[in-house]
C-alpha cells in the first residue's frame, strides 16, 4: 500500500478477506455511481413516453421535448419555472412533495387519453424532500391489460367472496317463517316484534325443536342492525377449549397450532350486527365472566392479549336448559342470567298448540316440495289425526323430519294415516280412545275442512276432490261438524 493512502471503508470479500481502499479509489466509485446514475436516467428518459422534474414548490426545471409537447409546449424552455399543474392538469407530483412518498404505477387523465406514470420523490442528504420526478411509462394503458385484467378478476373474486360472506351472516328467517296463528304462538310473536327494536339482551327458552333460532333470525331482521351481521354460535358444538378462541378471538402465537396472523372471534365478525349465542346454558363458567363484561362494558379482550377491544353488538341468546336450576346449582353465573333474563320469550312446545298443526305441515310441505325438487304431498284427514295424537318430544324439527321421510317414501302426492303411522309407530295404549284426543281431533278436523273449503272458494266438490274423499262423505262431515256451505 502506498504510504500517502488513506483508509477510508473495508469492503469484505470471498472467504472472509478485507481489502483497504484509499480516497482516490473511493473518488473513482463515486463517479462511477454518479455515471451509473446518469446513464440510468438517460435511459429512462429514451424509454418512457416522457419526464418531467419539479422544485420544492412544484415548479418545472426540466421537461423532455415529448412530455412537454403532449400538453401544447413546442418548446421545453416555456414550460420551465411554471407551477406544474399548468403544464399538466392532472399531475399529482405536489402530492408526492407534501407527503415525500412515491406513487407507483399510477393512472393519469390526459384528455382523451390515459397515462401510466411513475411519481418519485427527490431528497438531500439529510432526508428533506426537495424536489420530485415523474416519468410517464406507457402512453395507452392497454400497454398494462394483462396486469389490470388480473388485478380486476382478484378485485371481483374479492368482493363476490365478501358479498357470500355478508349474505351468510344475513337474517334467514323473518316473523312469517315463524308459523302458527294459536294464542300461544301469536303471543310469542307480539313480545318477540317488542323486542326487535330495542337493544337489550334477549333470552329465548324453550325445548329443543322449538323454533329459537328461527325466531332469533326474524328478531335481527326486524330491528334496526338488519343491515349489519348476524352471528351465530352453539355453545354445546365447540369443544371447551376451543370455545374461547371461537367466541373472543385469539392474537398471533396466543397457543400450539394457532394463526400466525391470529383470528378474530365471532364478537368481531358481529360487530355492529347481533351475534346469537345458542344453547348458553352450556358456556363454561370460566367464559361466563368474559361475557358478561361484553354485556356491561361492550369490551373483551383476546385470548393472549391485553388489548381491550369494543364490541358494539346486541346479544340473542337461546337455551333449552333450565337456567334456574342451573343457578341455583351454581353451574351458571346469577349475574349473568340477570344480565340475560330481561327481555325473555317463552317458546312453547309444539304439543301445547296442536291447533297450528295444520298450517305447520302445509307450510313444511311447501317447503319440502322447493327445496327437494319434489311433488308438493298433502296430508289426508285420517294422516293429521294421526300427526295429532304423537306427543312430539322434538317438537317442529321432528315434525319437519317425519314429512320429509314420508314425502320421500310416498308413492303418490297423498300422505295417507299408514305412511305416518310407519314412521311414528303404535299409539300406545288406550290413547284413541281418550275423550280429549276425540275432542282435539274434531277441532282439527273441522279447521282443516274449512280451509279446504276456502282454498276451493266454497266449492264443495273441488275441495272434496283435493282432501281425497268423496263429495257426498265432506257433506256429511261438513253437516256433522256444523259447517255452513253456499254450495
Amino acid at each position: 500500500m502506498r504510504p500517502s493512502c488513506v483508509v477510508i471503508c473495508r469492503i469484505h470479500l470471498g472467504q472472509g478477506q478485507t481489502v483497504p481502499h484509499s480516497a482516490t479509489e473511493l473518488a473513482d466509485y463515486d463517479h462511477v455511481r454518479q455515471w451509473a446514475m446518469q446513464s440510468l436516467f438517460q435511459h429512462m428518459d429514451d424509454i418512457y413516453q416522457g419526464t418531467v422534474i419539479v422544485d420544492a414548490q412544484a415548479r418545472i426545471i426540466w421537461i423532455n421535448a415529448r412530455y412537454a409537447g403532449r400538453f401544447g409546449f413546442a418548446d421545453p424552455q416555456s414550460a420551465l419555472g411554471q407551477p406544474v399543474e399548468n403544464v399538466i392538469p392532472n399531475s399529482q407530483m405536489r402530492e408526492v412533495l407534501r407527503t415525500g412518498e412515491p406513487m407507483l404505477l399510477d393512472i393519469m387523465a390526459t384528455g382523451d387519453d390515459q397515462l401510466v406514470v411513475t411519481r418519485l420523490p427527490l431528497k438531500d442528504a439529510t432526508g428533506r424532500t426537495v424536489g420530485a420526478v415523474g416519468f410517464a411509462l406507457f402512453d395507452k394503458i392497454q400497454s398494462l391489460a394483462p396486469l389490470v385484467a388480473k388485478f380486476t378478476r382478484l378485485a371481483e373474486e374479492l368482493a363476490a367472496t365478501r358479498e357470500s360472506l355478508a349474505q351468510a351472516r344475513r337474517a334467514k328467517y323473518s316473523f312469517e317463517h315463524f308459523v302458527g296463528d294459536s294464542p300461544l304462538i301469536s303471543e310469542v310473536k307480539r313480545q318477540a316484534r317488542l323486542a326487535a327494536p330495542l337493544e337489550g339482551a334477549v333470552l329465548l327458552l324453550g325445548e329443543t325443536g322449538t323454533g329459537k333460532e328461527v325466531l332469533a333470525h326474524a328478531i335481527h331482521a326486524a330491528s334496526p342492525r338488519a343491515g349489519k351481521p348476524l352471528v351465530s354460535l352453539n355453545m354445546a358444538a365447540i369443544p371447551d377449549t376451543l370455545l374461547e378462541a371461537e367466541l373472543f378471538g385469539a392474537s398471533a402465537g396466543a397457543y400450539t397450532g394457532a394463526d400466525k396472523k391470529g383470528r378474530n372471534g365471532k364478537l368481531q365478525l358481529a360487530d355492529g350486527g347481533t351475534l346469537f349465542l345458542d344453547e348458553i346454558g352450556d358456556m363454561p363458567a370460566a367464559l361466563q365472566a368474559k361475557l358478561l363484561r361484553v354485556l356491561q362494558d361492550k369490551e373483551f379482550e383476546q385470548l393472549g392479549s391485553n388489548r381491550v377491544l369494543r364490541a358494539d353488538i346486541r346479544i340473542i341468546a337461546a337455551t333449552s336448559a333450565r337456567l334456574e336450576e342451573k343457578v341455583s346449582a351454581g353451574s351458571f353465573r346469577a349475574d349473568l342470567y340477570y344480565r340475560l333474563n330481561v327481555l325473555t320469550i317463552q317458546l312453547p312446545p309444539l304439543r301445547a298448540h296442536l291447533q297450528d298443526l295444520p298450517v305447520l305441515c302445509e307450510s313444511l310441505l311447501l317447503q319440502l316440495a322447493q327445496r327437494g325438487h319434489m311433488g308438493r304431498c298433502q296430508l289426508t284427514p285420517a294422516a293429521m289425526q294421526r300427526l295429532a295424537a304423537y306427543h312430539w318430544p322434538g317438537n317442529v324439527r321432528e315434525l319437519r323430519n317425519i314429512l320429509e321421510r314420508a314425502s320421500m317414501l310416498s308413492q303418490g302426492g297423498m300422505l295417507d294415516e299408514a305412511d305416518i303411522s310407519s314412521l311414528l309407530g303404535p299409539l300406545p295404549a288406550g290413547q284413541a280412545d281418550a275423550g280429549d284426543y276425540q275432542q282435539q281431533m274434531a277441532r282439527f278436523e273441522a279447521q282443516l275442512l274449512r280451509q279446504a273449503l276456502a282454498a276451493a272458494a266454497g266449492h264443495v266438490p273441488t275441495a272434496a276432490r283435493q282432501l281425497g274423499m268423496g263429495r257426498a262423505t265432506l257433506y256429511k262431515k261438513l253437516a256433522a261438524l256444523g259447517i255452513s256451505t253456499t254450495s
